[in-house]
């Protein structure tokens, strides 16, 4: 464990797993503690696709609401538990199923492509769902007579029309949390740091993704960290992902963006770096919504029955090729 203190509390959510037949899965976000006890870490693919193949009875997700609800979505039979049900996102928030619902009713050609950072309603209306780590070969893949809609993150809408050419229309959200990132904070990591490799998140602004070595999302981080020959990088993304890389490069040095102290040294006092949302899961609350079953989701059983077909989309998209 990252801490001794944690150590009981593990220990009993160990036995309460086994008890319940549960399996916990962990966003790259969470706290370290959370990841440690978790029987998956990852990104929303790779947490999708758990919760797809997963023989449990009850999925513990630790993560934010969306994220359970595509776990529920995949598995309407099973029992699926939030550690806090007011985990939720900025993004899922700037995107309500009535307005993409008016928006599309404006062009009846509208192909619409939903970051997976949305609610169940708006997957339901949704042709095919992406993730940061797999959105630019599903645009790639997309119909070629469509008008494409991408929603609601325009960061990473843009980023991923940079990289395939295809024009999309752009809803006007974003991550609250990566649109901290500001161009001039990192070119002064990178003058304080200049062995250092900058790897950022595509949810951030394109002044930053401009500056960056390697945009990808958290997973392709993992990887790009682990396989590149540099000691040192400046991770452009929410600060969960540091306990991660620190496990699994070890000997490699990570900065988290974007501040510094007053003696010029990293540091992220600010907190910008973080989502408070990711954040409002705790260890404590992993082993009570274990005890409780609760907070539960739960979906209307026509929105289940909507939103599993773009989801399913996707995962045999981004297999192809695997």
């Amino acid at each position: 464990m990252t801490q001794s203190r944690f150590e009981p509390l593990a220990q009993e959510i160990f036995a309460l797993k086994k008890q319940l037949n549960a399996v916990i899965l962990a966003h790259n976000y969470q706290v370290p503690e959370i990841q440690d006890v978790a029987d998956f870490v990852g990104d929303s693919l790779g947490l999708s696709r758990q919760a797809a193949r997963t023989s449990a009875d009850v999925i513990v997700f630790c993560g934010v609401h969306f994220m359970a609800e595509t776990a529920k979505i995949l598995n309407p039979t099973k029992i699926v538990v939030l550690p806090d049900k007011d985990a939720g996102c900025s993004l899922e928030a700037s995107c309500p199923a009535d307005k993409l619902a008016a928006l599309q009713k404006t062009n009846p050609n509208f192909w619409t492509i939903a970051y997976i950072n949305c609610s169940a309603a708006v997957k339901a209306l949704s042709d095919v769902i992406v993730t940061s780590g797999n959105a630019e070969k599903i645009v790639r893949a997309a119909p070629k007579d469509k008008d494409l809609l991408f929603v609601p993150d325009e960061n990473l809408g843009a980023w991923v029309m940079e990289q395939t050419g295809r024009p999309m229309t752009l809803w006007r959200g974003d991550c609250y949390a990566h649109v901290e990132f500001k161009r001039d904070q990192i070119l002064n990591l990178r003058a304080q740091f200049p062995d250092a490799k900058v790897v950022v998140h595509p949810e951030s602004l394109r002044e930053v993704r401009d500056l960056a070595d390697a945009v990808c999302s958290t997973e392709k981080m993992i990887s790009y960290c682990r396989v590149s020959p540099a000691k040192r990088f400046v991770i452009v993304t929410e600060s969960g992902i540091i306990h991660r890389l620190q496990k699994e490069c070890p000997g490699k040095e990570f900065l988290c963006a974007p501040v510094f102290d007053v003696m010029r040294m990293p540091s992220d006092n600010c907190r910008c770096s973080e989502c408070k949302y990711m954040k409002l899961n705790t260890l404590e609350k992993v082993r009570a919504c274990m005890k409780t079953l609760a907070p539960r989701i739960e979906l209307p059983a026509e929105i289940l029955r909507c939103a599993r077909q773009p989801i399913e989309r996707m995962l045999e998209i981004s297999a192809r090729g695997d």
